[in-house]
């Protein structure tokens, strides 16, 4: 039981540090392309707000599943349960 804690709490770590991860990232390459985008010429299409748009929709949604759905499998904890007590009337 212990071991099993200790790898759902690892598994909750790693999801966290990867959105971090994805976070940053995010972060770094929309500045970049933001301020390449500002330092063009005289025409000015702001095309950075297509990736910022689409890429920030996407980190919204892992931050979601990993702060607000994902933080714990109680759902999947309670279905198991319920599995494994259907197989031990059935026996």
């Amino acid at each position: 039981m212990k071991d099993e804690k200790y790898e759902i709490a690892k598994k909750r770590v790693k999801e966290i540090k990867d959105f971090y991860t994805h976070l940053v990232i995010f972060a770094v390459v929309i500045t970049a392309i933001t301020i390449i985008n500002l330092v063009q010429g005289e025409y000015r299409f702001y095309w950075f707000l297509f990736p910022f748009g689409f890429w920030g929709f996407v980190v919204l949604m892992h931050g979601l599943r990993t702060f607000v759905f994902g933080r714990g499998s109680s759902w999947e904890d309670w279905k198991v349960k319920e599995i494994m007590k259907q197989m031990d009337k059935e026996k």
